[in-house]
């Protein structure tokens, strides 16, 4: 970011979990966000948040935006109230980056979409596509490296995060949907959870998803997540992406260059504090055959990958909002995500194929 440019202001409402990575990550570059409110539903929380990060607080998120007139506002709330609060921003005139799903449900996505698309005011908190790998992976597959992308496999997270990898890879629009899913149960030692170690060595049994997409034209994707993927280092968290002239596994690419030429290349990760380096424990970029295709933006502040894509997707939104660059990934976008995560749900629930339609979003 250009240092003469003023800092992004952000509210928050929500003061969860996941609301703490925004406001932290705003607390440490003051230089690029400055968070001015927040906003929830019990006071009791308002009050430890509005300390803790010593900003206001308001239980009205169009309080929020009138008193501080922010570029945006994240709402990070859960699933059922989501809706409700996006709505009361929109209507306050304010520019939102919702938490996913943006609603819970078809009916919900409908809903929402009626009431606040029109006016493209709503970007969705996806931010997968922002972590540095998955960053540099497709910026190679955008650049052509294995040809025309037609078939993606993930097996890293859950619904809606995965499909919305499976769909940026594959540039894939909002057509029918035919999805068919199922569930198999087995064995698991699952010795990390999002609360540190278990400590249990006892194999119990473990729910894996497994989800083939079929977009038309030849475009697939497969879906493959085990419970607890997150957090247990046991199950690899992995993607395949393959293309009309090669694919690329991970971080290793298999392609044809030439006419007879079959050549492999990897995606280098430039770790600095390592050895001898002294500069200290940072990521400063990732490389592909010699070139540069994605640095870090916020090298410094030592931030893990979640992070790294949590504040691009911040700084992008900023930007966004005031006019200054592209949306980072609309409402539309997040109801089509979530429309096939749903219809994995439904036909793992029926044991039938489900086809999506064609819904206003699109």
């Amino acid at each position: 970011m250009d240092q003469t440019t003023e800092p992004v202001t952000l509210g928050l409402v929500g003061t969860g979990w996941r609301a703490e990575f925004f406001a932290r990550l705003a607390l440490m570059m003051p230089e690029r966000f400055t968070l001015v409110g927040v906003a929830g539903r019990r006071q009791e929380s308002i009050d430890v948040a509005s300390r803790n990060w010593a900003v206001p607080g308001f239980l009205d998120p169009a309080e929020l935006v009138r008193r501080t007139r922010p570029d945006f506002v994240i709402s990070s709330v859960p699933w059922d109230a989501s809706a409700g609060v996006i709505g009361a921003l929109v209507a306050a005139g304010a520019k939102v980056l919702t938490e996913t799903p943006p609603a819970p449900d078809v009916a919900g996505l409908q809903k929402l979409w009626s009431e606040v698309g029109a006016g493209e005011q709503v970007q969705v908190a996806e931010q997968y596509l922002m972590l540095p790998g998955h960053a540099a992976r497709l910026a190679v597959v955008r650049a052509g490296a294995i040809g025309t992308p037609t078939s993606v496999q993930v097996s890293s997270t859950h619904g809606y995060h995965a499909v919305s990898m499976i769909r940026g890879f594959l540039a894939a629009g909002y057509g029918p949907v035919t999805v068919s899913a199922r569930t198999f149960s087995a064995p698991l030692v699952d010795p990390l959870r999002r609360g540190g170690w278990t400590d249990d060595g006892e194999p119990r049994p473990a729910t894996t998803t497994l989800a083939t997409l079929d977009f038309g034209d030849g475009r697939s994707g497969l879906y493959d997540f085990t419970d607890n993927q997150w957090h247990n280092q046991l199950r690899f968290r992995r993607i395949l992406i393959r293309g009309t002239h090669g694919e690329m596994a991970d971080d290793r690419v298999i392609r044809l260059t030439e006419p007879r030429a079959i050549t492999t290349s990897e995606l280098r990760r430039y770790q600095l504090g390592h050895d001898l380096n002294l500069d200290g424990h940072d990521t400063e970029h990732i490389s592909f055959d010699g070139s540069v295709v994605w640095r870090n933006p916020f090298v410094g502040q030592r931030l893990m990958d979640e992070e790294i894509a949590i504040a691009s997707l911040m700084a992008a939104t900023g930007a966004w909002a005031r006019g200054e660059g592209p949306a980072p990934y609309p409402l539309a976008q997040g109801c089509q995500d979530h429309l096939l995560s749903l219809a994995i749900d439904e036909s793992v629930a029926t044991g039938n194929d489900v086809t999506t339609e064609i819904h206003s979003w699109a």
